[in-house]
């Protein structure tokens, strides 16, 4: 994760279905069809690497189970002065 992500995604990518759904419905864009075909002849999604907002949207929109998982990043915020 990058010092300004707020999230990152983990795609299965032997268990995406190469639907598009998740790319479609991400709002920061970091999701793009990959190049190469998975052992089911799909071409799966990938994170681009940086900019994930972690709003899981990905996650909720992904039909098949266990194939998105996204991570949080909690670090702590400022106290206020």
């Amino acid at each position: 994760m990058g010092d300004s992500d707020r999230g990152d995604v983990k795609i299965s990518e032997h268990l995406c279905k190469g639907c598009g759904l998740c790319i479609e419905a991400c709002p920061a864009e970091v999701l793009i069809q990959g190049d190469l075909l998975n052992r089911q002849g799909y071409y799966s999604a990938v994170y681009r690497g940086s900019g994930c907002t972690g709003c899981a949207i990905c996650f909720y929109v992904c039909p098949e189970p266990g194939a998105i998982t996204v991570l949080v990043n909690k670090s702590k915020k400022k106290p206020a002065a």
